[in-house]
C-alpha cells in the first residue's frame, strides 16, 4: 500500500491538469455564448445575426464532447484520489 501512496503526488498533479483542462474548456464555452440569444425573432433584413448565432451554436456543439470526456475523467479521478485515501485509513486502522 506504501508504493501506491508513494505515487499520489503524481496523481494529484494528473488530476490539477485535468482540472485545469476543464477550466479552460468552461471559460471558453462562456466566453462563446456571451453573445448567444435564447429566443430571437429574424426577418430577412437580419439574416447576418442568424448566420452569427449558428456559428456559435457550432462552436459550442464542437467542444461539448470534450467536456463532457474531460468532465468524466476529473470525476473518475476525484472518486479513486478519494477511494486511496479511505483504503489507506482502513488499512492504517486495522
Amino acid at each position: 500500500m506504501s508504493s501506491l501512496m508513494s505515487y499520489m503526488p503524481v496523481v494529484w498533479i494528473v488530476w490539477a491538469c485535468i482540472g485545469l483542462c476543464l477550466m479552460i474548456l468552461l471559460l471558453y464555452r462562456s466566453n462563446l455564448t456571451r453573445y448567444e440569444e435564447d429566443q430571437i425573432f429574424l426577418d430577412d433584413a437580419a439574416d447576418h445575426q442568424k448566420k452569427q448565432q449558428e456559428e456559435i451554436l457550432v462552436k459550442v456543439n464542437k467542444i461539448q464532447p470534450f467536456i463532457s470526456v474531460v468532465t468524466g475523467a476529473t470525476w473518475a479521478l476525484t472518486v479513486a484520489i478519494i477511494g486511496v485515501y479511505v483504503w489507506d485509513a482502513v488499512a492504517h486502522l486495522m
